[in-house]
């Protein structure tokens, strides 16, 4: 069973410089009212916006606006960063003991949230598989604000975690093309994976109603604004931290009477917000991660004494990840744990 001294400490990983991260361990009270004691089994890093946050690349003037749900400190350093965490309910109200959760939490052991902030992972969600929700739900967003319609012509720019998850969810649709465009040619293969249509950039299908874009790079938002149909629909998913993008919007933009629209997961897309919460927008995320084409995202793991070398080496380039899982220590007589844990250590 759990010690009063391991239920008083918890160790949890900060950025504490440029380039710099460390695990330090914190006091840890115990739950309140309404509160949840949460035993980590999985986290994922966020490559993109994790290594922004690693690399002091985050804008002053979006500092605030950035921060992650449950983020400790402040940017640029010391700062406790994260959201992608699966766990199991220790301690806390009865109906919630248990129970395997998603939380929007930085990497950290042990940690304790109002239970408001927890989506249970149903059965036939593997805890490991769900550390993806939080990247699922950021491609729902997405759609939401892209709306694609029957017999729609659509094209995604990035074959990373974030355009790889949108071209999956979007195969599902009755579209009338879908093609996932990405620089790498050795892509086609994860494209294949996914069972969508893999094309260069400069082999893309014009005309298209909406072009969803998640490379990152000024290359692939100006041949967006190429790819897109008159009047059509340039969905902007990517975060450029401190980085300026130039755009030769006295070409197809103008001419055509282009729109670029922003999609960014903190709030609920405007076609959803008045109908859906964050919390629903997490469920319906969780719910979709019963489909086991999601594993081919989860593409390396290391433990979790190992996360500040392997976050150094995902920023270096060593280690090339879609989304890479850090791994808890197993402890001894655990609180039993719900079916959907089954199998996943």
């Amino acid at each position: 069973m759990i010690t009063s001294e391991q239920q008083r400490t918890a160790t949890a990983y900060w950025t504490v410089g440029p380039g710099k991260g460390e695990l330090r361990r914190e006091d840890l009270p115990a739950p309140g009212p309404g509160e949840a004691l949460v035993r980590t089994l999985y986290s994922g890093i966020s490559k993109g916006t994790e290594l922004v946050v690693h690399n002091d690349r985050v804008p002053e003037c979006v500092a605030e606006a950035m921060a992650a749900p449950n983020q400790d400190g402040a940017f640029p350093y010391p700062v406790k960063f994260g959201y992608l965490t699966v766990g199991i309910v220790e301690a806390g109200p009865e109906n919630w003991t248990g129970k395997t959760v998603f939380c929007l939490y930085p990497h950290q052991d042990r940690f304790i949230v109002p239970v408001e902030s927890l989506t249970v992972v149903p059965a036939g969600v593997p805890a490991r598989r769900a550390v993806l929700t939080g990247t699922v739900e950021t491609a729902v967003n997405g759609l939401w604000e892209a709306g694609p319609r029957l017999g729609d012509r659509v094209a995604v720019i990035g074959a990373g975690l974030v355009g790889g998850m949108v071209a999956k969810l979007l195969s599902a649709f009755p579209l009338g093309r879908l093609q996932l465009i990405d620089v790498d040619s050795a892509k086609r293969a994860f494209a294949e994976t996914l069972g969508v249509d893999f094309s260069h950039p400069d082999d893309a299908l014009p005309d298209c109603d909406i072009v969803i874009h998640c490379s990152a790079s000024q290359e692939g938002l100006k041949r967006s604004l190429q790819l897109a149909g008159d009047e059509g629909d340039v969905i902007e998913m990517s975060w450029y931290a401190d980085r300026n993008v130039t755009l030769p919007l006295g070409e197809d933009f103008h001419a055509r009477r282009l729109s670029i629209r922003a999609s960014q997961v903190g709030v609920v897309a405007r076609a959803r917000r008045h109908r859906r919460t964050n919390a629903d927008r997490l469920e319906l995320a969780v719910s979709l991660l019963r489909d086991p084409g999601f594993d081919v995202f989860l593409t390396g793991s290391s433990t979790f004494a190992e996360l500040p070398d392997a976050v150094q080496r995902l920023s270096d380039g060593t280690l090339d990840a879609l989304c890479h899982v850090i791994e808890y220590p197993v402890i001894e007589d655990p609180v039993s744990e719900s079916p959907s844990t089954e199998g996943t250590r």
